[in-house]
């Protein structure tokens, strides 16, 4: 049966070119050894478990009146989650020294491409699948084009993500997968236009993007240190509120300035700039045991 399955998948979808020496499928539960892994199943099975709900729900007709705009919406939704989620992987497995959390990045990665693609379809069947329409709607509507521009990057890379196609790119391979930041910050633009002025969560994945992309700019030797992690901290949830501030003011007439006074409020509950900053506390969590470990190992016996 998984002979005939990979026969079927290898004629539906032929490679973009013959590349010497690739590997034979891989099944996604299966580690690069071939071996049936727990950790990468129990990763796929909640990879796939958004959309098995998401389709419940709608033949069970709990998506309201319009279900295909909801269904639209919770796809887009999981797909910048995921799409995050793929980011963080790199450096937490850094700090987790984690070499089977750094090994699901492709699967996360790929597993957002089709999120992504399954936003795209579901807007095609909100628009009744007229592709005229579909066409005219994406080059005239701003948040459309930019969206439409995150997803060809997505498949761009989803494309090459495979080991022959590292092979035959060498060091060009990184400088084209280094393109996911602006990729990133496309979806998250995107995610802003589409929330107008219910930012919460387009607010935080701009605030945990911020995240992502200042733990890169660390020098090497200050990813792992748990001052400069925390460090972050305060940096993202300003990185968030900047971010939130410059949307009300410039795309919006709500006040602005309350709006960024309030995220020093917590009266009224925590803002997501707060949340950004909250999340931003875990990572030098993680890496204080392990920084102290270390330590203890290059201190001499007496």
């Amino acid at each position: 049966m998984e002979g005939m399955m990979q026969a079927i998948i290898r004629t539906a979808f032929p490679p973009a070119l013959p590349i010497r020496g690739a590997r034979p499928f891989p099944w996604p539960w299966r580690d690069r050894a071939g071996r049936f892994s727990p950790l990468r199943a129990a990763v796929l099975a909640l990879l796939l478990a958004p959309a098995a709900w998401l389709l419940a729900v709608t033949l069970t007709e709990g998506l309201g009146p319009e279900p295909a705009k909801a269904a639209l919406r919770e796809i887009g939704l999981w797909t910048i989650r995921l799409l995050l989620v793929t980011l963080a992987v790199t450096p937490l497995g850094r700090i987790l020294a984690s070499p089977r959390l750094l090994s699901l990045r492709r699967m996360l990665g790929l597993a957002t491409l089709a999120y992504a693609l399954l936003h795209l379809v579901l807007y095609a069947a909100y628009q009744d699948f007229m592709l005229p329409r579909i066409a005219s709607e994406i080059a005239l509507r701003f948040y459309l084009t930019i969206g439409f521009v995150a997803l060809l990057g997505l498949v761009a890379l989803g494309w090459t993500s495979t080991d022959g196609w590292m092979r035959q790119l060498g060091q060009r391979w990184k400088r084209l997968h280094a393109l996911i930041f602006p990729i990133a910050a496309l979806g998250v633009f995107h995610f802003f236009l589409q929330s107008k002025s219910q930012l919460w969560e387009a607010v935080l994945a701009a605030g945990l993007l911020a995240w992502l992309v200042l733990w890169r700019l660390l020098p090497a030797g200050a990813r792992l240190h748990p001052i400069a992690l925390l460090l972050l901290a305060p940096a993202t949830g300003l990185a968030a509120a900047g971010l939130e501030y410059a949307w009300y003011a410039l795309a919006t007439n709500l006040p602005a300035d309350r709006i960024l006074a309030a995220n020093l409020d917590v009266g009224f509950g925590l803002r997501p700039a707060v949340w950004a900053a909250v999340a931003a506390v875990l990572p030098p969590l993680l890496a204080l045991p392990l920084w102290i470990r270390a330590r203890a190992s290059r201190v001499p016996a007496r």
